[in-house]
């Protein structure tokens, strides 16, 4: 049955390869049922039930993934987008979750219909290879002063807007401690090395008093809080364009970034550097959108971890298929992610922050066309508190300096059109 589902022996791999493959992944990314739920509570979501909404797209995503493309990729609500829709939509424009939802369900509806008439593969080939960097690179600074405001090492100062916090307090030394072990587990190539850290930081907090201990394992909670709560109407009527297109862009090349990524390093790119069954590939991360906005969680996408499982051979559907399992396993655990504080979650968005930081490295900074547009997304979103206006920052700037500097046949139509979104939104918003 497996071979039949998989074709295992013709991708050069087998059942035990495969299992083991679908394990590494799950646990390189593992963090994400403790980090999400504390994200979106901050937005006033339930955590128990967030929790329970986390895994259970993730396994939905990974499965889809598995049974209908058959790549060995999983899914999982993505970084940087949930935290982007608790600190900047709930919480910064003070829209309610359930609006918010109803915004990840609209994009979840139009990456559906991109994905089925190719037009997402125009786009993603259309967008600058500059801002497609500044971007991931954004999203990471974006993700790191959150994390460093969670483990108290910034805070608040009238005088300079941040500044140092107290680094006597048990939440910063702890944090750093998490820190400097998940990235020394890393850098040793421990599997896991995300999740030992939360843990760690966890059972220390836990023995010195400053969490209690909830327990391991128990019946999953009710889904019930979050399944159905999305306000598509509320999401209609408040008129949210940029947020619909803020979740749409990086949904789009998180996704299919990390997509064409894993393929490329597991070699299941065709001669012509293709990615066969793409658009199979495309329409799984979609649908996995829209179902997890239904369950009550911010946007589910392809993660880069799962490339952690093609290293030891995971070539098929049936890794991903693995993942699912282990995800709707996980479910058990709902009393040990209610222990887990926000500092012990602090440094996995900080480590994750430095992986996503790192494509700066790679922009043309011989070009100022490129390199200006790129360092003015990237740092407004951190400074801005939005993903989104570092986003417009960045198209906006790109397009106007691109036509200042007479190079305006380099702007391609999709950059006009996203510049000229966010110049109306500007203006008459």
């Amino acid at each position: 049955m497996l071979e039949r589902l998989f074709q295992l022996r013709e991708h050069g791999t087998n059942v035990r390869t495969e299992v083991l493959a679908g394990v590494t992944t799950f646990l390189t990314m593992a963090y994400i049922i403790f980090v999400n739920p504390s994200i979106l509570a901050a937005a006033g979501m339930p955590h128990d039930a967030v929790f329970v909404a986390t895994c259970v797209a993730a396994a939905l995503g990974s499965l889809v993934m598995g049974l209908y493309a058959n790549y060995p990729i999983a899914m999982a609500p993505g970084m940087g987008l949930n935290a982007y829709f608790a600190f900047a939509v709930v919480k910064g424009m003070g829209m309610p979750w359930e609006v918010a939802l109803g915004a990840v369900f609209i994009s979840g509806v139009l990456f559906v219909l991109v994905s089925l008439f190719r037009i997402r593969e125009w786009i993603v080939n259309a967008i600058p290879r500059s801002l497609k960097l500044a971007i991931s690179a954004g999203i990471g600074l974006f993700l790191a002063i959150i994390g460093l405001k969670n483990a108290g090492i910034i805070v608040a100062n009238p005088a300079t807007l941040v500044g140092l916090g107290d680094l006597h307090s048990h939440s910063a030394l702890l944090s750093i401690f998490g820190l400097i072990l998940i990235v020394a587990l890393e850098a040793r190539r421990v599997t896991g090395g995300v999740i030992i850290g939360i843990l760690a930081v966890t059972l220390i907090a836990v023995l010195i008093g400053d969490q209690k201990f909830g327990g391991v394992f128990a019946a999953p909670p009710s889904l019930e809080p979050t399944l159905f709560k999305l306000d598509i109407a509320g999401a209609l009527n408040m008129g949210i364009v940029s947020v619909v297109l803020t979740f749409f862009v990086v949904e789009l090349f998180d996704a299919t970034g990390t997509l064409v990524g894993v393929a490329h390093r597991a070699g299941l790119l065709d001669q012509e550097g293709k990615l066969p069954r793409l658009k199979r590939a495309l329409l799984a991360d979609s649908a996995a959108i829209v179902a997890g906005s239904a369950l009550g969680t911010s946007s589910t996408t392809a993660y880069i971890e799962s490339a952690a499982g093609t290293a030891v051979g995971g070539r098929t559907g049936l890794t991903a298929t693995v993942v699912a399992i282990l995800f709707l396993a996980a479910l058990f655990l709902a009393p040990l992610a209610g222990t887990v504080p926000a500092y012990a979650t602090a440094p996995a968005l900080i480590y994750v922050a430095i992986l996503m930081t790192r494509g700066l490295s790679e922009i043309d900074w011989s070009d100022l066309t490129e390199s200006a547009p790129a360092v003015l997304c990237a740092v407004a979103m951190p400074f801005t508190y939005s993903i989104a206006d570092g986003i417009a920052f960045g198209f906006v700037s790109y397009a106007l300096i691109k036509l200042l500097a007479g190079r305006v046949r380099e702007v391609p139509l999709a950059v006009w059109l996203i510049a000229v979104v966010f110049i109306l939104k500007f203006a008459l918003l």
